[in-house]
C-alpha cells in the first residue's frame, strides 16, 4: 500500500511517499526556520502561509523521486494533531481534497504518534514492548508502548518541556532560535567543573519532569556573571555545558527509572532533542551497564517530518482505519485517546 504523508503541525513542512512493502520510497522537507528567527520563536499566522506556500511543491516533489504517478498513491495521512490549529487545517484541507480527487482514503495521524514510530523506519527497529522518550520543543513524555495504540503515559513535563527551556535558555545567552544546536556547541567548550546546575525532580518518586527551575537556575547565573564583569565567552560556554548535562542527566535518571519500573530493557527516544549527542552517548553508556537498548531515529527524522506520518498512516490504513466525512483536527490531542491498531476510529 502506497501511503503520502503530510506534516505541517507547526513549523516544518514534511513530506513522504511509503510502501507497506517496499519501505520509504522519497521524502521532503523545508524548515521555517529563517522565517521564525527574527521573532525568537514561531509565528502562528507566518507558519500557516508558509505550509500553504511549501506542501503542494512538496508533493510534487517527492512524487517525482519516488518516480510514481499519483494514480499509484493508495492513501493519504496528514498530522492532525497536536500543533497549531490553523498549520493542522492546511494540512488536513489539502490532504483531504487530494484524497476526494483521487477517490482513496484519508486519516488523521496523531503527531506524538508519528515521532514514538519514527524509529521503525530504521533497519533495525525497535520490538514491542518498549518504554518511548518523546522529547521535543512542545513535548516531553515517557510512555510504556505495548504495540500500536496501546499506549501507557509514565510521565511528562509539568511545565517546559526539555526543548523550550534550551531555546529559553538559549535566548538568555544571547543566542539564535532555536537554541538547542547552538547551545549544544557552545557546551563542547564548557568546562564542566565550573558550574553545578540542580537536576529537577529527581530525587522525588514517579516519572514527571519540570524544567522551570533550572530555566531559572540559569538566569541567576547569567545575570551572575552580567555583574561581574559582563557575559564573556568563556561564561557562556561553562553555562551552556551546565545547561546541557543538567538536562541530559534529569533525563537519563528518569528513562532508567522508567525502565526498572517497567521492568523493561528496550528505550526509544523520538522528537528533536533526540538529536542531541551528548543525550544520545549517556543513554547509551547508561543502559548498556543495566543490559538495556537505545533505538533512535535517523537524525533526518528526529524533527518534524513527513516519513514519520506516512508510516504511522500506513499501518492504520493498513488496518482499515480513515477519517469520516468530517474533519476533526485537536491542537490538544491525549495519546491514551488513540484507537489500537485494527479498532474502529
Amino acid at each position: 500500500m502506497l501511503i503520502l504523508g503530510l506534516e505541517t503541525s507547526c513549523d516544518e513542512t514534511g513530506v513522504a511517499l511509503y510502501d507497506t512493502s517496499a519501505g520509504l520510497l522519497s521524502h521532503a522537507l523545508y524548515s521555517q526556520v529563517e522565517v521564525h528567527r527574527e521573532y525568537g520563536g514561531v509565528v502562528p499566522e507566518l507558519a500557516s502561509r508558509d505550509h500553504v506556500r511549501k506542501t503542494l511543491p512538496l508533493i510534487e516533489q517527492v512524487i517525482a523521486q519516488a518516480g510514481v504517478a499519483p494514480t499509484d498513491i493508495e492513501g493519504i495521512a496528514y498530522t492532525a494533531g497536536p500543533g497549531l490549529m490553523g498549520a493542522l487545517m492546511v494540512g488536513a484541507t489539502l490532504a483531504r481534497s487530494l484524497a476526494w480527487g483521487w477517490g482513496v482514503p484519508v486519516l488523521g495521524v496523531h503527531h506524538m504518534e508519528g515521532h514514538l514510530l519514527a524509529p521503525m523506519l530504521e533497519d533495525e527497529a525497535p520490538q514491542f514492548p518498549f518504554v518511548a522518550l518523546l522529547v521535543s520543543g512542545g513535548h516531553t513524555q515517557l510512555v510504556r508502548v505495548d504495540g500500536i495504540g496501546q499506549y501507557s503515559m509514565l510521565g511528562e513535563s509539568l511545565d517546559d518541556a526539555a526543548g523550550e527551556a534550551f531555546d529559553k535558555a538559549a535566548k538568555m545567552l544571547g543566542l539564535p532560535y532555536p537554541g538547542g544546536p547552538h547551545i549544544a556547541r557552545l557546551a563542547q567548550d564548557g568546562n564542566p567543573a565550573r558550574f553545578d546546575f540542580p537536576r529537577p525532580m529527581v530525587n522525588r518518586p514517579g516519572l514527571d519532569f519540570s524544567f522551570s527551575g533550572l530555566k531559572t537556575h540559569t538566569l541567576t547565573t547569567v545575570r551572575a556573571c552580567q555583574e561581574a564583569g559582563g557575559l564573556s565567552e568563556e561564561d557562556r560556554c561553562d553555562i551552556a555545558r551546565a545547561f546541557e548535562e543538567a538536562v541530559v542527566a534529569t533525563l537519563v535518571i528518569k528513562c532508567k527509572r522508567a525502565l526498572k519500573q517497567e521492568n523493561l530493557q528496550r528505550l526509544v527516544i523520538a522528537g528533536g532533542v533526540s538529536a542531541n549527542k551528548n543525550l544520545r552517548t549517556t543513554l547509551d553508556q547508561a543502559l548498556s551497564k543495566q543490559g538495556g537498548r537505545v533505538y533512535y531515529p535517523a537524525p533526518v527524522f528526529c524533527t518534524d517530518n513527513g516519513a514519520m506520518i506516512a508510516y504511522a498512516g500506513a499501518q492504520r490504513l493498513l488496518a482499515g482505519q480513515r477519517d469520516g466525512q468530517e474533519m476533526n483536527i485537536r491542537p490538544r490531542w491525549p495519546m491514551e485517546e488513540l484507537p489500537p491498531l485494527g479498532s474502529a476510529n
